[in-house]
């Protein structure tokens, strides 16, 4: 069967842009799915008008995927209208296993089941304990010899404000580090922190790479050059950055573009925050529970932080955020940081379950390999494509960047083509109606993203690897009758918009 997005009916008030991505995709394909319903199609509609219609302008998957999941399972999701979809984005990374995975919800159910309380602020409790075990096993040997854990709200983005509060609170200094293109949440301190900040009190440093690099570089020289900047202005004196109280980065920027730092270059921020006391929080929000390659993505450089943040896939899909960090830097008074729901039962036996399952079935090397092998599938398709320019990651978080093959290159020397958000958006689209769902990130929302759990099977990978692949065909002919010649490839003749799923 075809799998394809139904028709959706756009609401007044809808932005025009919104309005173009949902009647696109639902006056391109109108199928109807055997054994669905018109009232059941007449539901899904209803729903998604009702959406519209109520909730805020601030929402955003919905607005790129117009579709009303009832049901769940591993990699799969099932609409209202019948219509089954590969789940790339995974709550965008927290589902390390996937929809409802039985270990998940086995473990949710025995809490339920045994009267438990499940609201309890942050007093000690056999799931808390368990937790809290579980997750000191899965870190570095030698951060956890020395760890100590604050539960906080319920979002990765509450984990980086408590984690601010307290390098603030230890260093007793205010400043904070961060780099070009982070991500670190929503709320005021951790926007400041992030790539799209405007007023802000942090100074940004240059985040190395190979593609965009700001040197225009990249390669090791790349990133000796990042390092050095970031040791010149530490040191002089007239730089107008004072001492800060910390720094903090992703091992891999997701939002930022799927960008993996060199272990090298982590090394170097590791030596040179310690040679000048200023404490190195790791944002493993996205990053942790095996998604790169290794349970978190310290280690592939070997490097030691002083603080990690963490969220997403240790709550096993259930909302759960905690700082980790080396002891002495425990100088907090009793109250300085709380949270209402930050005692979430629930989310503490989900997370205990997906951690521990992780960790005894190897998942995280699973990620490794299986990711290793789907990249160098992308690669090749880029080479079919010049459309695509640039295919990057690490494990099972991957990136493939869409530029405009047609136009020069943004520097003067044969650099990287411009970025092509409205192509990336296109093979988003063109995905959806393919049943595959992916995200869209990087500077310019030109990297299409794939997140996909890692429980993901070969044959599943392949599947998905498949329908990207006939997207990017689709839109890259496409492109090509609208004038745009270099962005079709050579051998790839499927471009009718129907793939078999």
């Amino acid at each position: 069967m075809a799998v394809t997005e139904s028709a959706v009916v756009p609401v007044g008030r809808e932005p025009e842009e919104t309005r173009e991505v949902v009647s696109g995709v639902s006056e391109r394909v109108r199928e109807t799915v055997p054994g669905v319903s018109e009232g059941a199609r007449a539901a899904h509609e209803g729903i998604l008008r009702r959406q519209s219609a109520r909730e805020s302008a601030a929402r955003t998957y919905a607005r790129a995927l117009p579709i009303v999941p009832v049901r769940a399972r591993g990699l799969t999701i099932e609409g209202a209208d019948g219509r089954r979809y590969l789940d790339c984005l995974s709550g965008a990374g927290t589902l390390a296993l996937g929809h409802n995975h039985p270990v998940v919800l086995e473990a949710i159910r025995k809490v339920l089941d045994s009267g438990a309380p499940l609201h309890v602020l942050d007093l000690a409790t056999p799931v808390k304990d368990a937790f809290t075990t579980e997750l000191f096993r899965t870190l570095p040997p030698e951060f956890a010899a020395r760890a100590r854990v604050q539960f906080c709200g319920p979002a990765g983005t509450d984990a980086v404000e408590a984690a601010f509060k307290l390098v603030r609170a230890a260093t007793g200094r205010t400043g904070m580090l961060a780099f070009t293109g982070a991500y670190h949440g929503m709320t005021a301190g951790a926007l400041e922190a992030s790539g799209g900040a405007t007023e802000v009190r942090v100074a940004r440093l240059p985040y190395p790479q190979d593609y965009r690099c700001p040197f225009g570089i990249g390669g090791e020289r790349g990133a000796e050059l990042a390092a050095r900047w970031t040791e010149s202005l530490l040191d002089d004196t007239k730089s107008g950055v004072p001492r800060p109280a910390g720094m903090i980065l992703e091992p891999v920027q997701g939002e930022g573009g799927v960008i993996p730092a060199p272990d090298d270059w982590m090394r170097r921020m590791r030596e040179i925050t310690a040679a000048r006391s200023i404490p190195l929080i790791a944002d493993e929000v996205q990053t942790g529970v095996g998604r790169t390659g290794a349970f978190w993505a310290v280690e592939h450089s070997g490097i030691t932080p002083d603080v990690m943040v963490l969220s997403k896939a240790i709550g096993g899909s259930l909302p759960l955020a905690v700082v980790v960090y080396r002891d002495d830097l425990d100088v907090w008074q009793p109250g300085a940081h709380a949270g209402t729901f930050r005692g979430n039962q629930l989310a503490m036996a989900a997370g205990t379950a997906t951690l521990a399952y992780v960790r005894e079935n190897g998942l995280a090397e699973r990620a490794a390999t299986l990711g290793s092998r789907m990249l160098t599938q992308l690669r090749g398709l880029a080479e079919e494509f010049p459309c695509i320019g640039d295919v990057r990651g690490r494990g099972l978080m991957i990136g493939v960047e869409l530029v405009d093959p047609e136009t020069a290159p943004d520097t003067p020397t044969d650099g990287p083509r411009p970025a092509a958000p409205e192509l990336a958006a296109a093979v988003q689209r063109e995905c959806l109606r393919r049943g595959l769902i992916v995200e869209l990130g990087g500077r310019r929302a030109s990297v299409v993203r794939l997140l996909p759990p890692l429980t993901i099977s070969d044959e599943q990978a392949t599947a998905v690897l498949d329908r990207l692949a006939d997207a990017v065909a689709t839109v890259a002919a496409a492109a090509a009758r609208a004038g745009l010649g270099g962005a079709a490839g050579h051998g790839r003749g499927s471009a009718s918009g129907e793939h078999a799923g």
